[in-house]
């Protein structure tokens, strides 16, 4: 099985920062946590502010039934207000190659 990589960018809402940022995220990484097909998370921001969630999951099945699920299921998450929707880029891709310790 193929693991996936799901994707997404996009820039903060106005009066929000990286901080605030992950601090609305507390009921989603508590979410994905509790999901079997979730492997692991990580947020950056780049240096012109945008950000980059990356989630790995088990396929790029998985990726995409979480995430949907992500945004029926967490309706009511403040990560929601954070985030400056018009800028919403997401994706689940399949990867065609690793290197690591998982791999």
């Amino acid at each position: 099985m193929t693991d996936a990589v799901e994707i997404t960018t996009f820039h903060l809402a106005s009066g929000h920062t990286l901080k605030s940022f992950i601090e609305a995220n507390a009921d989603v990484d508590a979410w994905l946590v509790r999901q079997p097909n979730f492997v692991s998370r990580r947020i950056l921001q780049r240096p012109d502010g945008e950000i980059v969630d990356l989630l790995v999951w088990t396929s790029k099945a998985a990726g995409v039934d979480g995430a949907e699920r992500l945004v029926t299921e967490l309706t009511g998450s403040p990560v929601h207000a954070a985030i400056d929707q018009a800028t919403v880029s997401w994706s689940v891709t399949s990867t065609s190659h690793h290197v690591g310790a998982a791999a």
